[in-house]
């Protein structure tokens, strides 16, 4: 029979422990205040689910590793600038001199071996195939904490893939492409900054990424709390982007201030010499700023789509032909 101690120190690794529960007689309205009230009570089980998505965090490191410590060689990014380059060693002109100088702008590109890219291939089919499944248990895991159910972390994150299988499937996959188009094209305008065409461009893909971060913030937890089509996600959550607006720009300021507190942490201890601040980001990071963004946006789902409804005898009872538009009506 184990002793207190031994329950005690498994107690954080249990991943099928459930929570408190809904505390009776609490005034549980989505408050500032009560986010840390709600923060504090929930943080050991939080740390539990950042144990369990650190599958999609290891794939993503190797990555980023890979590609900025490897050798890189500088590329050209416009196409015209080889035939430039090739008439300017025929003739020169200042005019040509000129637009050579335009179109030289260049990028270090990284040089792999085969092996290196069949491994970061595997790598990204392996993110993609999983990516949906693991975020819709991890929304339906955190949408449990904060409404106060009683969460079995390991169960219920299984269950809420189970349920939603092939949606959740696919919709990672989509949402998969959606973040690497937006990463790739940022990086790219990123190091072309500087002409009036460019610049904009940047800023426009700055501003998608943006409002795909809020829509972010609603797509699982809409697939997992109603029976709606994947394009009438997409669409709510991008109406939600607007109906929230407010608590989703203090969710973003929340998501900033996390990974800007981590990083000036990590520098902070570096330069006196420890590296323990380096590794404390892998057993919350992830699952706090997914209970930021949930905590933001299901009280808005609540209100729109919810709450309307409270009267019937269960939240399915919203026919998946519904968008916020219909249920406003």
């Amino acid at each position: 029979m184990k002793t207190d101690s031994e329950k005690k120190r498994f107690k954080l690794f249990n991943m099928n422990r459930d929570g408190k529960g809904v505390y009776e007689e609490e005034n549980r309205k989505p408050t500032f205040l009560f986010f840390f009230k709600l923060l504090w009570r929930k943080f050991s089980q939080l740390v539990r689910l950042n144990l369990m998505l650190l599958v999609q965090v290891i794939p993503i490191i190797v990555f980023l590793y890979v590609y900025f410590a490897g050798t890189k060689t500088p590329t050209a990014t416009e196409l015209v600038y080889a035939p430039l380059y090739g008439i300017s060693k025929i003739t020169q002109s200042p005019s040509l001199t000129a637009l050579l100088d335009i179109r030289s702008i260049q990028m270090g590109l990284p040089i792999f071996s085969p092996a290196v890219i069949i491994t970061l291939i595997c790598l990204a089919v392996l993110l993609a195939v999983t990516f949906g499944w693991i975020n819709t248990g991890a929304a339906y895991v955190l949408r449990g904490l904060f409404r106060g159910d009683p969460v079995f972390i390991w169960s219920d994150f299984f269950y809420a893939i189970k349920r939603n299988f092939k949606q959740a499937f696919f919709m990672g996959l989509l949402d998969f492409v959606c973040i690497v188009v937006l990463v790739v094209d940022f990086v790219f305008f990123y190091n072309r900054t500087g002409s009036y065409l460019d610049d904009v461009m940047y800023f426009m893909i700055f501003a998608i990424a943006i409002i795909y971060i809020v829509m972010r913030f609603y797509m699982y937890l809409l697939m997992i709390t109603f029976d709606l089509k994947t394009f009438k996600i997409l669409k709510n959550s991008l109406i939600f982007t607007v109906l929230g607006i407010k608590r989703n720009i203090i969710a973003l300021l929340g998501l900033v201030a996390v990974i800007v507190l981590n990083i000036l942490i990590i520098v902070m201890f570096l330069s006196i010499g420890v590296s323990i601040p380096l590794v404390l980001p892998f057993f919350y990071v992830m699952a706090l700023m997914g209970f930021i963004s949930t905590y933001a946006a299901y009280p808005v789902i609540d209100k729109y789509m919810i709450a309307p409804y409270a009267n019937e005898n269960s939240i399915e009872a919203v026919d998946d032909t519904d968008t916020v538009e219909d249920i406003e009506e």
